[in-house]
């Protein structure tokens, strides 16, 4: 087996050093993007941002408890509260009786499906340029970025959740 010489090593290290950052940084950039749009369709629902995150996860986990959700979001069950008072004046949830639940004061909290459209309106310019975007790719590749992407955002769940613990 042929190994390279020390320089070379090096050079290999700082490269990688220099793409590991630039990956950084697009991520930072694109979560900035995302942050400013999200929160220019939060501004045309006329909800907050915090509660337009709270309806993406009560679309995607529900129906969920209030509770569960406040562990989700690492936010206070209080604060959660008032989200979800807010999300179902607008029309946007509905809090509804567990049937499973042996409480019978338990709750849980579903998005009304019948008002996806006005979001999906809202994201369709992103997510047509997604979709360009993804057709340059090969299979293959759109299975590292789909990995690559699913890998950070568990990285980003986890150092949520450390802080939340503060």
């Amino acid at each position: 087996m042929k190994t390279a010489p020390a320089g070379e090593d090096g050079n290999r290290q700082r490269s990688r050093r220099r793409l590991t950052v630039a990956v950084k940084n697009s991520l930072r950039e694109l979560r900035t993007q995302l942050s400013l749009l999200h929160h220019q369709v939060s501004t045309h629902v006329e909800l907050n941002d915090v509660d337009l995150d709270c309806l993406e996860l009560i679309t995607r986990l529900g129906p969920i408890s209030p509770s569960a959700l406040a562990r989700a979001t690492g936010l206070h069950p209080a604060t959660m509260t008032g989200i979800i008072d807010r999300l179902q004046r607008g029309g946007w949830a509905v809090r509804e009786r567990d049937p499973e639940a042996t409480d019978r004061r338990a709750v849980t909290v579903r998005a009304v499906r019948d008002r996806n459209g006005e979001l999906l309106k809202l994201y369709s310019g992103m997510n047509s340029a997604l979709d360009e975007i993804c057709a340059d790719y090969t299979e293959a590749q759109l299975q590292l970025l789909a990995d690559f992407l699913s890998r950070a955002t568990a990285a980003g769940v986890d150092a949520t959740r450390d802080l939340t613990k503060r």
